[in-house]
């Protein structure tokens, strides 16, 4: 028991070993040559393996396998997923491996299984390893200890802006964007020139990010300069477009670019999708046409305003996404095999590479000094015994073997073992007089190197000139004007519009059901013949402009607006209305009115203050009753709705009516007891409540429903518990106050329900 350990202690301990494992081993790449360790493994064995640009392509399964036997010891899935992405034109600027065979598309497809896909390396990535030979960069051992691996890339190109990169750790994450080669290499040039330029002063040379689709970037050169000061910020960036020839009575729009990491084919489902639900009625198709090149047609109406139709798409589609910028990565620290994460802005990005080349260029030259040395010590021997070998000759024959002639060479010419041994294993025909010529020319050459070498190894300037030379022999050769900048920097204003704008304006009816269903038509001409389902009636038709809205009160006090255009359209039964809105348990359609103006009138009250000349009239099953405006409800909804009164514990609004207050209230309650009552009695509130007393209620009695009557005609019919029906009407009984308890209409029975009146067809609509 004297090792345990606490259980908080070691799972602290433990997590924070996997955390800084993911942090600097795993998801963040490293400034320098910005690469993760997985991207950097793979190239260091395709170099390994001879796979350069001008080898043959070698099958991926073959790359994967190495890779994880001897330097990358997880899941090949993974491993190949990487290989992969390095590969693909549309995910790198500048791709690291040269692919062939299916290695996925912008549609989302996946690549070919790595038993068919075959790969090497780009032309680009020799630059990322051309000098890992010359001891230009640390070296560690790989994680069974049997091999080496370098700790990092002695990358010639500023991979980490120029490819960007992806990555979520422990508590951080990183997102790098994507450049321009030839910007970065003339940024890299600049702050050589003038160690004292800002971030904000580089952005004149990288003007933004560069992704590799294209796109437009929205952002204005303020906001970019505010993202590379900072080190992280959004980039707003959406497909670039433009119109084609028109066809006779339409419009052609062609979408040539689509966002960074976008998934081309769930673009276009998603553009079909608002051509299918008719949301955007000037566009009328879409098709994609695409081959190499991104070429999405949109086919629109003849009058369509193309700009608000793109600004739509925009605002409802990923043609229009943002990039979140965080420019976090590895940075270099004591020791060589860890690097620490921090978040860094464009200067400090760049100076951290520049002084990497730095670093590499003096540890290739130190390399390179070091075997001139050897060298111009093996030929100094050369050419001290050249002289003297016939005498040489003489000692070799009368040895007793290698070592012996060897011995008596160094004890007569005074050579060491390395230079004896060069010499006893010279060729033959390197004994011809001319030979001595070549090893002096050698020799001078290799001295005359040495000195400059070590005339640079002591002055740094002459160090910064070969890494500025080397930048621009990098511009030179990748940064052309064949790699021109592809996406579009240009800060564009958001076309303003509202859902409105794309409204066709025309007449419509709907129908609502009794049981809840929805559907919207053209025109009723006779309402008997409108389909139902089984035992349902229609509740209320409504008729008015799609640009209109309707509103549907439930019993729970809840008020759900919708625009006209936004009801399915149906010949059948429709559809219900939680397709709509998100009803609660229990909750169904109890009124539904038209808030045109055409039908609904004036609902807007002529001051503050005042009771507006249409409202609406509500009675709650406990005897209450409160009147209410329209006007809040006239915008649509959103699926959970508004609330219009708030019924007591257990009561439920019974009905709702339009009116204008000078109206009669008839309620009718289950004791066979009725209220008629000025609707102008009831109290009109400004939100919603509980309201006031209509009818005073007794034991287990209840409002089974009202009728709001306009006069002698506006009658109310109800079902006794016998069977039978009785009409309640201001012809019949008389006016008095609410608040009552109603007057007795049945001495034996009950009512049992209210039977509700006839719903006539819809007139036309005045167009004016």
């Amino acid at each position: 028991m004297d090792d345990a350990v606490a259980l908080h202690e070691a799972a602290q301990s433990r997590y924070l070993n996997y955390a800084l494992s993911v942090i600097t081993s795993r998801a963040l790449p490293d400034v320098r040559d910005g690469l993760k360790p997985v991207q950097r493994r793979i190239l260091f064995t395709m170099w390994q393996q001879n796979l350069t640009a001008d080898a043959r392509h070698r099958k991926c399964a073959k790359v994967v396998g190495d890779v994880m036997g001897s330097f990358h010891p997880h899941g090949d899935a993974a491993l190949y997923e990487t290989l992969v992405r390095m590969a693909q034109p549309f995910s790198l600027r500048y791709p690291l491996v040269d692919g062939s065979g299916n290695f996925g598309s912008l549609d989302g497809d996946s690549a070919a299984a790595m038993r068919y896909t075959e790969c090497r390396l780009a032309r680009i990535a020799d630059e990322m390893l051309v000098e890992i030979d010359r001891s230009t960069v640390p070296f560690k051992p790989s994680y069974d200890g049997t091999k080496t691996e370098p700790v990092v890339l002695p990358a010639r190109i500023p991979n980490l802006l120029v490819n960007g990169a992806t990555g979520i750790a422990v508590g951080m994450a990183t997102n790098v964007p994507p450049h321009n080669l030839g910007e970065i290499c003339t940024a890299l040039v600049k702050l050589l020139d003038d160690p004292d330029l800002s971030s904000i002063q580089l952005c004149r040379y990288v003007k933004g990010p560069d992704f590799p689709t294209g796109g437009q970037i929205l952002n204005s050169t303020d906001e970019l300069m505010e993202i590379y000061r900072t080190g992280s910020g959004t980039v707003r960036l959406r497909g670039r477009w433009e119109e084609g020839p028109a066809p006779r009575g339409g419009k052609k729009i062609y979408i040539t670019s689509i966002p960074y990491a976008v998934n081309k084919a769930t673009l276009v489902e998603r553009i079909a999708d608002v051509v299918l639900s008719r949301a955007l009625p000037p566009l009328l198709d879409v098709r994609d046409v695409s081959t190499d090149d991104v070429r999405i047609e949109l086919e629109l109406k003849k009058d369509a305003d193309a700009q608000m139709v793109m600004a739509y798409l925009c605002k409802h589609t990923p043609l229009q996404s943002n990039f979140a910028v965080n420019l976090t990565c590895l940075i270099p620290t004591e020791n060589e095999d860890v690097g620490r994460p921090e978040r860094l802005d464009l200067k400090a990005i760049l100076w951290h590479f520049l002084h990497f080349r730095l670093d590499v260029v003096t540890r290739r030259l130190d390399h390179e000094l070091l075997a001139l040395q050897k060298r111009i010590h093996v030929l100094e021997g050369f050419e001290q015994v050249f002289d003297a070998l016939d005498e040489i000759l003489k000692l070799i024959r009368k040895s007793d073997g290698k070592a012996d002639a060897a011995s008596k060479i160094i004890k007569r010419f005074g050579l060491d073992a390395e230079q004896t041994d060069a010499i006893l294993e010279l060729k033959l025909y390197r004994l011809a007089r001319l030979e001595i010529l070549v090893i002096q020319k050698e020799l001078a050459d290799k001295r005359k190197r040495a000195r400059e070498i070590s005339g640079l190894l002591k002055n740094d300037e002459g160090r910064w000139k070969i890494v500025r030379d080397e930048i621009g022999e990098i511009h030179k050769a990748y940064a052309g004007k064949a790699d021109a900048r592809r996406s579009l920097i240009e800060a564009a204003e958001d076309v303003q519009f509202t859902a409105d704008d794309f409204i066709v304006d025309e007449d419509n009816v709907v129908i609502v059901s009794r049981d809840g269903w929805l559907k919207r038509q053209k025109e009723v001409r006779d309402l008997s013949t409108t389909r139902l389902r089984e035992g349902d009636g229609v509740l209320a038709v409504l008729p008015g402009s799609t640009r209109a809205t309707i509103v549907l009160l439930t019993n729970l006090g809840v008020a759900y607006t919708s625009r006209i255009i936004d009801v399915p359209a149906s010949t059948g039964y429709g559809e219900p209305v939680q397709k709509l809105f998100k009803f609660r348990d229990g909750e169904r359609v109890i009124g539904a009115f038209s808030l045109d103006e055409r039908v609904a009138g004036r609902i807007v009250a002529p001051k503050d203050g005042d009771t507006p000349p249409v409202h609406a009239l509500a009675v709650t099953s406990d005897g209450y009753s409160l009147r209410f405006g329209f006007e809040s409800f006239v915008e649509p909804s959103t699926r959970a709705g508004r609330r219009y009164a708030r019924p007591a514990q257990g009561a439920e609004v019974v009905g709702v009516a339009q009116v204008t207050g000078a109206e009669v209230v008839i309620a009718a309650t289950r004791a066979a007891r009725a209220m008629l009552c000025r609707a102008d009695e009831v109290n009109y509130l400004s939100g919603p409540g509980k309201g006031v007393i209509l009818i005073k209620l007794s034991g287990d009695d209840r409002v089974l429903g009202f009728v709001a009557s306009r006069g002698d005609r506006d009658l109310m019919r109800v079902e006794t518990s016998r069977g039978s029906e009785q009409t309640i009407s201001t012809a019949k009984y008389e006016i008095t106050g609410r608040g009552g308890k109603g007057r007795e209409l049945l001495q034996r029975g009950r009512f049992s329900r209210v039977i509700p009146a006839d719903v006539e067809n819809p007139e036309p609509l005045n167009p004016d």
